[in-house]
């Protein structure tokens, strides 16, 4: 993707050079960019708990926005300073010359990779994944709502912000140049000397919480304040509040996901988040036009503060590290048997278990937590069954939908859930292990094929 951003940025600069530029061609390029940014985020910000440890992983991520704060403030000043001296065509080919060094720093870091012999998932069976992912998995699900709500909330920034300084206190560009910078060097302050002392006293939830209080004080106080120089102090806590609740909830999705899954819930949270940012947008601007600035800056900050209960239901104090530990259902052995396709299918894997009558109900609890971590590692259904017969006897079936959805989901157990696994495992009480076999259909060559007209 960043050569693709290279690419764009280098036409860019061809097109001034050739004198080709127009407003649909820069608002194309604008498209361009942004399709490239929103597949490239999710990798990219993949990346970083590879690269640093769990311990330093809120710190890496804080960092991450702090780096975007800086280089909002920096970037546009130096490059408002450049484009008179070299021109749009410089300035465009530079920046692709910046993608190209992102380019060769990715190349340089060498990461180790982990050899598979499994099969690579296609584009839409990992986005479908993504989907089954967030549908069984509790802790995603609450990262999820709680970016939804926080976006519809800081919405009122960008929507109302420029309003504010435009209409209430009557800035010049320039002036609302400064009150954009004034955010963004609160978002800076509060990064480097207030997220490191309020995590060392708080857990995440409660920074979210004392992050979003400080955020519905904010929304008041523009509601109050007519005078430029304190509202620039305002902004400043916007943007100090805004870093300390965004890090938090981006550090609970990469705590909640484990690495397999990690970019795709990476791009499930961009989403949903900024969808909701752009709901919010329109909603509040929409309340400024028909009740006026002010009732809906104290209106914002009300229904914030009313919301704040919720976030204790919707805690994110579930933060644990998953990582991967590759889990074979199926004992290697040479059967002789040729290996299916990856697309044959569908795959039956029957597990039969003994439990003592005195711990079924106990199978039964941790059953409920093996449905969904199969469930969500790629199988399609899992049902239980108990002999009749034999009492305390269980058969387990699951079916995933080709070969290469049994080969991923192997791949996929983390260490949290093997614990979980190794729970039912020992709860089997006949001598040896649990009898594990895996069927494939072959229901093709036994359907008759359907006669057709030469």
């Amino acid at each position: 993707m960043n050569i693709w951003l290279a690419i764009i940025a280098a036409g860019l600069a061809a097109l001034v050079w050739l004198k080709l530029v127009n407003p649909y061609v820069i608002l194309a390029a604008v498209f361009l960019l942004g399709v490239g940014f929103a597949i490239n985020a999710p990798a990219w910000t993949a990346i970083i708990p590879e690269v640093v440890t769990k311990e330093e992983l809120p710190a890496a991520i804080t960092l991450g926005g702090l780096q975007l704060n800086i280089s909002g403030i920096i970037g546009p000043s130096i490059g408002g300073m450049l484009l008179p001296v070299f021109g749009a065509n410089v300035l465009f080919a530079i920046n692709a010359l910046c993608f190209l060094l992102v380019i060769w720093a990715l190349l340089m870091w060498r990461k180790p990779i982990e050899p598979s012999q499994r099969v690579a998932e296609g584009f839409f069976g990992s986005f479908a994944s993504a989907i089954r992912y967030v549908r069984v998995t509790p802790a995603i699900r609450v990262v999820v709502l709680r970016g939804v709500l926080f976006g519809l909330f800081i919405a009122v920034i960008p929507a109302l912000l420029p309003v504010v300084g435009l209409k209430k206190l009557y800035l010049g560009a320039s002036h609302l140049g400064l009150l954009f910078t004034s955010m963004a060097v609160g978002s800076v302050l509060g990064a480097v000397f207030v997220v490191p002392r309020i995590r060392a006293s708080f857990t995440p939830n409660a920074v979210t919480i004392l992050a979003c209080a400080m955020l519905g004080l904010v929304y008041f106080l523009m509601g109050c304040i007519n005078q430029a120089w304190a509202f620039m102090f305002v902004a400043a806590l916007a943007g100090t509040a805004w870093t300390i609740a965004a890090s938090e909830l981006w550090v609970a999705g990469q705590n909640a996901a484990p690495q397999w899954a990690r970019g795709r819930m990476n791009a499930v949270y961009m989403m949903v988040s900024n969808g909701s940012m752009a709901i919010g947008g329109i909603l509040w601007g929409a309340a400024a036009t028909f009740y006026g600035l002010d009732w809906a800056l104290h209106g914002a900050s009300i229904l914030l503060l009313f919301s704040l209960p919720l976030l204790f239901r919707l805690s994110i104090d579930f933060a644990h590290e998953l990582t991967q530990q590759q889990f074979f259902l199926i004992p290697d052995s040479d059967n002789g048997l040729e290996v299916p396709d990856p697309e044959e299918g569908p795959v039956e894997v029957t597990m039969g278990f003994q439990i003592e009558p005195s711990k079924r109900d106990q199978f039964l609890n941790l059953l409920r937590e093996i449905r969904n971590i199969y469930l969500r590692n790629g199988v399609s259904s899992l049902r239980v069954y108990e002999d009749l017969a034999r009492k305390h006897s269980f058969r387990i079936e699951m079916v995933v939908a080709t070969w290469r959805e049994h080969l991923l989901q192997q791949e996929r157990m983390t260490s949290t859930e093997r614990e979980t696994w190794d729970e039912v495992r020992r709860l089997h009480h006949a001598q040896g292990a649990p009898d594990i076999r895996v069927y494939i259909s072959r229901e093709k060559e036994i359907v008759p094929q359907k006669f057709r007209d030469p």
